[in-house]
């Protein structure tokens, strides 16, 4: 727990930050960062070092965040450091992916190129996307990089294209994405076996469901594909994966709770962004925006609700164990409700978003000297082993951004509340840093807030 006392989720992430800070490692190339850098802690050893999960990509999204919402011009400092190391060993990256390899890189040197107008970042940016539609591979049955349709695979490669088409201007980029994305559109149920080598946790047979590794995140990319081309096929096919994920999940009193892989754990419901329902909402949340459907959306407010009574963050059920980071844990928990919050105007979802930040200050260690981390069981099947992270998805990066995407959402409402009424605003919304696979809105003003009527 703990022992400073720390009453804004801003306050938070800046003592995160100073523990990041702390693992940072320049050399002639430019800086990155340890996965942790206390000599006694150990890492959960979740990812390589440029990563977006928990290496420097993922570290550099994270401090311009932070700059963004302190005005420290010094947060800048370090994610273009970050972004510099970046720019100058993609190409040494062979892993094409997203979270884990180029795609990420890619990502995080263009927002860093768009938020300090460094040239040899943006030039970096534009090349490593140049190299991805160069290596795309022809399968007989289209076009993709590794075969696999998961966002952990091509579909995140597909969004990290579709980002940078909108954002380096070159429509190049989205042309191939959405050839690549044709290729996974023609799956009969885009689901995903996932056991067996890929994850020697789960049997060789299994189906996940879930968002980061499952149906539902290549549901997600299909209907994102369908809101960029209007192409029927590609809201088809997010239909066949929505209704996959509806079919095999439990339904009761309001609340939704989608199994983590197919057959033999039906009965183990994940609550956090990959594998569970923080993840599952997004693809239902995008099909509602892409579409309108209210069928989607009560889909979204049933895995809400689930969520809710669950009794987190009192007690943790069996699919939430002792964990706090972005990727299963209470921050992607957070991200989602603020999410929510901002997309709806509802003020119980920033209620339980406040709670669950809370409860991820109160269990912050560290001091106002060394900063905050915090000490997490990532590995659910190794609840004995505790450890604690930099990164992005894994550690203290991700958990202070969804601190400060709550703080910046909560001034952004109440400003726009203050001059809805006639008063003045302080500064004004700000953009969130969010994923390509964050379906919520990155000025985060909810709607219902700016027409001053009942959320």
């Amino acid at each position: 727990m703990s022992t400073w006392p720390c009453e804004t989720p801003t306050t938070a992430a800046v003592m995160a930050a100073r523990w990041v800070r702390s693992a940072a490692v320049d050399d002639a190339l430019g800086r990155h960062w340890l996965a942790n850098p206390d000599p006694r802690g150990r890492s959960a050893g979740a990812g390589n070092a440029s990563s977006v999960y928990a290496g420097a990509a993922g570290v550099v999204l994270f401090f311009l965040e932070a700059a963004a919402a302190t005005g420290d011009q010094t947060y800048q400092d370090d994610a273009l450091a970050g972004a510099r190391r970046l720019a100058a060993t993609w190409r040494e990256q062979r892993d094409p992916t997203f979270y884990h390899g180029r795609a990420g890189m890619l990502f995080a040197m263009a927002e860093t190129g768009w938020a300090t107008g460094d040239e040899e970042v943006h030039e970096a940016a534009r090349a490593a996307a140049d190299g991805l539609v160069r290596d795309v591979r022809r399968f007989d049955d289209g076009v993709g990089w590794t075969g696999d349709p998961a966002l952990r695979g091509d579909g995140g490669i597909v969004l990290a294209l579709l980002h940078a088409s909108g954002l380096l201007g070159v429509s190049a980029y989205e042309e191939v994405a959405v050839e690549a994305g044709g290729r996974i559109a023609a799956l009969a149920v885009p689901g995903h076996r996932f056991g067996g080598k890929a994850c020697p946790d789960l049997p060789v047979d299994a189906v996940t469901p879930g968002f980061l590794s499952g149906t539902a995140g290549t549901a997600f990319l299909l209907a994102r594909l369908h809101g960029v081309t209007r192409d029927a096929r590609f809201l088809a096919a997010a239909r066949r994966g929505a209704d996959f994920v509806r079919t095999v999940s439990v339904v009761t009193d309001r609340c939704a709770r989608v199994p983590h892989h197919l057959p033999q754990g039906r009965r183990l419901h994940y609550l956090g962004f990959c594998s569970g329902a923080a993840g599952v909402a997004r693809m239902f949340h995008e099909l509602h925006r892409v579409t309108g459907d209210p069928g989607d959306l009560d889909w979204v407010e049933r895995l809400a609700h689930g969520i809710v009574q669950s009794g987190l963050p009192e007690h943790a059920p069996p699919g939430h164990w002792d964990v706090a980071c972005l990727c299963c844990g209470t921050a992607g928990l957070l991200e989602l409700f603020t999410g929510l919050y901002a997309a709806t105007g509802r003020e119980p979802y920033l209620a339980f978003a406040r709670t669950l930040a809370a409860d991820l200050i109160g269990r912050a260690a560290g001091d106002e000297e060394d900063g905050f981390r915090w000490y997490q069981a990532y590995r659910r099947l190794r609840p004995e082993e505790f450890t604690a992270d930099t990164g992005y998805m894994v550690g203290a990066a991700g958990i202070g951004t969804a601190l400060l995407h709550l703080a910046a959402t909560e001034d952004a409402a109440q400003d726009a509340a203050s001059a809805a009424a006639g008063g003045v605003a302080q500064g004004g919304p700000r953009r969130l840093i969010l994923l390509p696979d964050n379906p919520f809105p990155a000025i985060p003003v909810p709607a219902a807030v700016l027409r001053g009527g009942d959320a």
